[in-house]
């Protein structure tokens, strides 16, 4: 008999009919993707589960004891209802079968087993309607009456009973008898890890740690089995990293050495300001790279206002320097806008004129569009600013030298390969507002070099942030608004951020955090919570209407900003608030990152607790840019205690944001971190947890760049080579770089 591998098609293992549904819960395809599909916890044949809080709404799977049963006639309809009461000894949960009477003979009192449903309520119980179950007696391996002595039953009722992630199709019990049949046909399993590495590591062989997280006779048994697999996740992904920077490092580049007297050294000697020290040392690893014969991958972080867009000018005034071209490209068309005024405001006339940046944006007219296009594929245009239009099709350069991608988080890398195709083997420059913490960046940008700047330009006005508690403290938030009033008559102007554009639409790319989509976790209980819930989201459209007819605003000129509006709408907008005619901007986060209006000097951000950390810390960086201190008020109706109100009260306690960078990683989920997409049924990430394992993942990184050391192209590690091959073809990487 041919024995199956990790690559054995699953239907010949499971069969037809438990390989489909397996195939549409999960993608899985081999024996290998249902092997890789770990337990989510384990529990025990004697082991009862509370039942006192389980969530309403969501599928669960427990281990109880039956309590009681009974049987009535249903008064609506024909028929009986059975009604069997579970429990842990604490709590109880009701099992509900419509005409279903046979299971009285299963579901005798004082029998365990696992129930797996839906959760609801009825009358204030919880309750599965129809679940389904598996009675530990039932099954083949459990022990039979006086056969066995109480030793074996003990034993029996103490081994771990792997729980499943699993779905109302596909039960926890379906996968663990789909596991049970692939261990038994899979032969010998290769490792592509090295055993010096296995040794060194203490990782289990792979064959075994499969067998042991999958059948565990102990706890030891799936513990040391879940450590191996943590390490090679890590391992394998940190490899595969390394790699892709290694063979980047070896491709071939046009060198972009810059001129002594060139455009770079003239914009320098114009400058009204000294660099701060982060921005002339980032400047100055950039500007070497940008010389060397091997294309630039370099991910370029700092705070907010720090300086990066001013460093990322300079090295395109390098590559100018060398009749090359550069292009930045902005997730959206009001920061693009933004960024190119600032271009030209900071290149002065005369740089301006010899340079002739463009913009190029999905709505602009045909006309404009041409005049933008022929500019750029004759090389008048050294510079291209511009949103998703930049990577479509018609948009050709003379000599694309350096790719500069503000927000890349933003962007998929297919696109920005798609930009970087229109060069030959262009340098690249990313940019981020949101500081990361090391164990993200080593996951989600380990191919990439980090510089990091810190230091804020000399003379930046700090930012005082507070969390204001409507439901708690009316009176001060009403003061917000008379706050705001006393700015405006002293000359100043206010942002007003709204996560919804108007009743019922959100912006297009808005994702709140996890507890935003549950009301019961963001908002709390009680009276208060009842309150805020009936309460429809902040949006423009009725803030704008609402803050026109406040007394406090009286005489101001409102405005609205959002990305539905057409180009040349917002442009006049931005444009209006920018010289001071538009008093309040009544905004999404359309103005997040990148707008720079100086005599802003307060941000009030309505349903705070709809944005996340780095989105709260992103927009009060658009005050405090100027003469005058900088104010942020979070207005809220998140209940104390509640997650996101610790974010908030978080922001408010730190203008920090890479303490708060740390913060937000423990506050969030791993998906929302690292993105949840998969590539062939893989996930990006099964047992690794960036916010616990940070040292695992730096370990597992020096250890991987050990053996590339040794062995760059692992020609004596076959399988790790096949390995790192699979993973960059089926994007596994890119799904990480994604987030």
């Amino acid at each position: 008999m041919t024995r199956a591998t990790l690559d054995t098609p699953l239907a010949g293992v499971v069969g037809d009919r438990t390989a489909k549904p397996l195939e549409r819960a999960f993608e899985m395809r081999t024996v290998g993707d249902l092997l890789h599909h770990f337990p989510r916890r384990y529990s025990r044949r004697g082991e009862l589960t509370p039942l006192n809080d389980l969530p309403v709404g969501e599928q669960i799977a427990v281990v109880a004891q039956v309590l009681d049963v009974r049987e009535r006639q249903m008064q609506r309809r024909n028929g009986k209802l059975l009604e069997a009461r579970i429990t842990d000894g604490t709590g109880t949960l009701t099992l509900t079968f419509f005409n279903q009477q046979w299971r009285v003979r299963e579901l005798l009192p004082g029998k365990r087993g696992l129930f797996a449903g839906k959760v609801s309520e009825y009358r204030g119980q919880l309750q599965l309607q129809h679940p389904e179950y598996e009675l530990f007696e039932h099954r083949d391996d459990a022990p039979g009456g006086d056969r066995l002595d109480e030793a074996a039953a003990k034993a029996w009722s103490e081994t771990p009973v792997p729980i499943y992630p699993a779905t109302a199709q596909v039960p926890t019990w379906t996968l663990q008898r789909a596991v049970e049949l692939a261990l038994d046909a899979l032969g010998d399993v290769p490792d592509p890890l090295p055993e010096e590495i296995r040794t060194a590591e203490g990782i289990e062989r792979l064959g075994r740690a499969l067998e042991h997280i999958h059948r565990p006779q102990t706890d030891a048994d799936w513990r040391a089995a879940r450590d191996s697999f943590r390490f090679r996740e890590a391992f394998e992904l940190q490899l595969a990293l390394l790699d892709r920077r290694r063979r980047a490092g070896l491709q071939s580049s046009t060198p972009r050495p810059g001129k002594d007297e060139g455009f770079a050294a003239r914009f320098d000697a114009a400058l009204p300001f000294e660099l701060t020290g982060d921005q002339r040392r980032s400047g100055a690893t950039i500007s070497a790279e940008l010389r060397e014969p091997h294309p630039m991958h370099r991910l370029l972080q700092g705070e907010v206002g720090s300086g990066k867009t001013l460093v990322a000018l300079r090295a395109m005034l390098q590559v100018a320097d060398s009749e090359g071209q550069s292009a930045l490209l902005a997730p959206t068309e009001v920061l693009a806008a933004q960024h190119y005024r600032s271009i030209v405001d900071a290149l002065g006339p005369e740089l301006t004129e010899e340079l002739r940046p463009v913009l190029l944006t999905g709505r602009m007219p045909v006309a404009e569009r041409k005049r933008v296009l022929l500019a750029l594929v004759s090389g008048a245009s050294r510079i291209a600013v511009g949103t998703h239009a930049l990577i479509s099709e018609g948009v050709s350069f003379l000599d694309l030298g350096l790719i500069v991608v503000d927000e890349q988080h933003r962007f998929g890398v297919e696109q920005r390969e798609a930009l970087r195709q229109k060069g030959n083997q262009p340098h690249v420059l990313a940019m981020t507002a949101t500081p990361i913490p090391r164990t993200v960046a080593l996951t989600a940008f380990g191919d990439l070099e980090v510089s990091t700047i810190r230091e804020l330009p000399p003379g930046r006005q700090g930012i005082s942030t507070f969390a204001v508690p409507e439901i708690e403290m009316p009176n001060r938030a009403a003061r917000v608004w008379a706050r705001a009033g006393e700015d405006l008559a002293a000359g100043r102007q206010v942002y007003v951020v709204c996560p919804a554009i108007a009743p019922g639409e959100i912006e297009d790319g808005f994702e709140s955090p996890e507890e935003a989509a549950d009301p019961a976790a963001r908002r709390g209980s009680g009276a208060a919570a009842d309150a805020a819930a009936a309460r429809r989201l902040a949006n423009v459209e009725e803030t704008v209407e609402e803050l026109r007819r406040h007394p406090a605003f009286a005489g101001a000129e409102i405005a609205g900003l959002h990305g539905g509006m057409p180009s040349d709408e917002k442009d006049r907008v931005m444009r209006g608030f920018a010289s001071g005619a538009i008093g309040v901007l009544v905004a999404t986060t359309v103005i997040e990152v990148g707008v720079n209006v100086p005599n802003a000097s307060i941000m009030i951000v309505r349903d705070a607790d709809r944005f996340g950390i780095s989105q709260l810390h992103q927009l009060r960086g658009r005050v405090g840019r100027g003469e005058h201190a900088g104010l942020c008020l979070l207005m809220t109706t998140a209940a104390a205690g509640t997650v996101a109100r610790e974010r908030i009260e978080a922001v408010a306690a730190t203008s920090d944001g890479f303490a708060l960078a740390e913060i937000d990683l423990e506050l969030r989920r791993e998906g929302d971190i690292l993105g949840t997409a998969q590539s062939g049924g893989r996930s990006t990430l099964r047992l690794l947890r960036v916010a616990e394992h940070g040292p695992l993942i730096a370990h597992a990184r020096e250890v991987a760049g050990a053996l590339l050391d040794r062995d760059p192209e692992l020609a004596g590690a076959p399988g790790l080579a096949e390995l790192v091959a699979k993973d960059h073809e089926a994007g596994l990487l890119d799904n990480l770089a994604k987030s």
